[in-house]
């Protein structure tokens, strides 16, 4: 399995394309900024992308969709909780992020649906708090947790339609329930390293004691 880390715009988002290097199949995840940067990389490797994963539809993590679209005709996959969200970024906010609006989604995915690119399977783990469809993926051995838990933090809770106590919860039953060497590939550079496991974070994540 190709797995590449991007940190792409303004807001140390990391985005992520991933592939099977058997089938030439992949797909990317949140691919807020810097479309022809992450595409040059799964071109680069002889993948084409078929999918655009958003983990939640906040507008810092959607603002290359369009472009993704465009360029590969790639299909745009969310949480039904977030469907809405993904296509009514308030145009003001839009601007601030030097973002473009987002397409509507293509695929709409629940907890425990799979995302199968390639020989590949990312199950969908929903894990609302951050908002309301926020999920993660999981395939053995890593979890991309989007906004959701990042390197000794976890995402915000304060915004529209988020809840503490709900991600708490889907932390501690549906994330930390994962092996302990289940490498976390979060949704922001905001740690002091890029990557952790569900191991470390269960021991030192101080928002989750």
């Amino acid at each position: 399995m190709f797995i590449q880390q991007m940190q792409v715009g303004h807001m140390a988002v990391f985005a992520y394309v991933v592939g099977d290097p058997v089938t030439g199949d992949a797909l990317v995840i949140d691919p807020a900024d810097n479309t022809h940067e992450i595409l040059s990389t799964a071109v680069k490797n002889n993948l084409r992308i078929n999918y655009i994963v958003n983990t939640h539809g906040h507008v810092d993590h959607i603002g290359g969709n369009a472009e993704m679209k465009k360029l590969t005709g790639a299909k745009i996959i969310v949480h039904e909780d977030d469907a809405v969200m993904l296509t009514s970024t308030p145009a003001m906010m839009l601007k601030m992020f030097g973002a473009k609006p987002s397409p509507p989604p293509d695929i709409l995915v629940k907890d425990k649906d799979i995302i199968s690119v390639g020989n590949i399977e990312l199950n969908v783990i929903h894990t609302p708090g951050h908002s309301p469809g926020g999920m993660c993926l999981y395939t053995p051995g890593y979890i991309f947790t989007g906004d959701t838990l990042f390197v000794e933090a976890v995402g915000r809770t304060d915004l529209p339609g988020g809840s503490w106590q709900t991600m708490y919860q889907a932390i501690k039953t549906k994330l930390f329930t994962l092996p302990d060497d289940t490498r976390v590939l979060p949704g922001h550079n905001y740690g002091r390293t890029p990557t952790s496991t569900i191991g470390h974070e269960k021991k030192y994540n101080p928002s989750v004691q």
